[in-house]
């Protein structure tokens, strides 16, 4: 069940959008089933992705990516997908990214839940 937004969280999201490159869901299945290289991000609540997550997502929530990004990921060319709950926060992420220096960022459509809907696997967080 898709959440109700706010017009004003949608309007900074249409306007991150104009300057991201989205990507759908079966052609990250796509580069998952071809072993591409290529960095698959969790930008949800970290409660969310200990719930369950894309099959070899990193954890890099929306509130700390900026933040944390450079240390993980030094390089700016890696190929990075970005995915959420419903595209509107690996959309953000991604737009702040590109505005940090990355050069190969995407952001997953639909996010999770467009995953889900195709009936897709997903992992259970794994304690250490």
């Amino acid at each position: 069940m898709a959440e109700k937004h706010s017009p004003r969280f949608l309007r900074i999201v249409e306007d991150a959008r104009r300057r991201i490159q989205e990507t759908p869901v079966a052609e990250v299945k796509g580069k998952l089933d071809r072993r591409e290289n290529f960095l698959l991000i969790d930008v949800r609540e970290e409660s969310e992705y200990a719930k369950d997550h894309l099959p070899g997502a990193m954890h890099l929530g929306k509130g700390i990516i900026e933040r944390d990004i450079e240390i993980r990921v030094p390089d700016l060319n890696t190929p990075i997908v970005l995915y959420c709950g419903g595209g509107f926060r690996s959309a953000l992420a991604a737009d702040n990214l590109q505005k940090m220096g990355y050069r190969n960022v995407l952001s997953m459509a639909a996010g999770i839940r467009g995953w889900c809907e195709q009936g897709l696997p997903l992992e259970k967080h794994r304690q250490a």
